[in-house]
């Protein structure tokens, strides 16, 4: 549908433009709230054992996945079977706040704005907004690591991934990925708590971001060449590393990343007071320094432009096929 493709560029364009429209209550926060009132009312239902958890988990994931998708398809049908243009003007609108391009640059450059012009307690306090790990004891070069990571990671997860779903199947199918990476921030963490319950939204979330994570730091590797970044070493790191997390897919963009900047990434991080050993990324052919939060940036700029670029040749492709 020729809508979707102008709700995709121009959704795009605004968010480079606008940045996150704060005034306005966010569809994540929405999302959030209904993954929080599902899980108090189903854990009540549920058995207190990890079989009861885990099916527990799996119904939270169906609900959430309905809704997600089911709300903004239902309103965005009503529309466009009779009022095209408040269609487009909606999906445009929800694409907008969906992407995450300009957020993350802006909310990358205040831990940059923190390391050059502020304290170091100013600089943890900074990242801190933007990562899940432990920040009070982190050097200048760990707050720099922590905040390029976060870039890289959320290239894929912020910008390419809801893209490429936008580009398929709409806003309805973007809010449905968003959803389940919600899910997974919310619920998917490997404690006590959320072992059993949340396990099935981790899978999901794993499977969701699979192709777009590869898409990503492939995508970022071609853009370290357009940026006039060390593209040969982005590729070689990138083959080399891009497995060298937890997650199967959180590596991919770290490790094109690394490799763009020839600095080392990641390795052992605390989280809640504990220590994690992780692998590195990367060779340290250079120390990390503030600047590279700078570069982390236009390389993210770079790769979405590039992941743009081809969803919309893509649409307009298919298009022209069909028609």
């Amino acid at each position: 549908m020729i809508y979707h493709t102008i709700a995709l560029a121009a959704g795009f364009l605004l968010d480079l433009i606008f940045g996150d429209p704060r005034w306005l209550y966010h569809p994540v926060c929405l999302i959030g709230n209904l993954i929080s009132v599902l899980e108090k009312g189903i854990r009540r239902i549920f058995p207190k054992t990890n079989a009861g958890e885990l099916a527990g988990g799996v119904v939270e994931t169906i609900l959430v996945c309905l809704f997600s998708f089911g709300v903004p398809a239902v309103l965005l049908s009503l529309l466009y079977g009779h009022f095209p243009v408040a269609g487009v003007i909606l999906e445009t609108f929800w694409c907008y706040q969906l992407l995450a391009t300009r957020s993350l640059k802006d909310e990358s450059m205040k831990v940059y704005d923190r390391l050059v012009n502020g304290t170091i307690e100013e600089a943890r306090y900074a990242v801190s907004m933007i990562v899940g790990r432990d920040t009070q004891e982190l050097t200048d070069i760990g707050v720099t690591k922590a905040a390029v990571e976060t870039v890289a990671e959320n290239c894929s997860d912020g910008v390419i991934a809801p893209m490429i779903y936008m580009a398929i199947g709409g806003a309805p199918l973007m809010f449905l990925y968003k959803g389940i990476n919600t899910m997974d921030s919310m619920l998917g963490y490997k404690n006590d708590k959320y072992l059993y319950f949340g396990r099935c939204s981790a899978k999901l979330d794993d499977v969701a971001n699979f192709f777009p994570a590869r898409i990503s730091g492939w995508l970022m590797v071609a853009a370290a060449f357009v940026c006039g970044m060390d593209g040969k070493n982005a590729a070689k790191i990138y083959r080399r590393d891009r497995r060298n997390h937890a997650s199967p897919n959180s590596a991919q963009t770290e490790a094109a990343m690394a490799g763009a900047l020839d600095v080392q990434l990641a390795g052992n991080a605390c989280y809640f007071g504990k220590l994690y050993e992780k692998p590195t990324i990367g060779d340290p052919i250079r120390a990390v320094e503030p600047e590279d939060i700078r570069r982390s940036n236009r390389l993210m700029y770079g790769t979405a432009f590039l992941g743009i670029l081809i969803c919309l040749i893509i649409r307009i492709a298919v298009g022209f096929w069909i028609l």
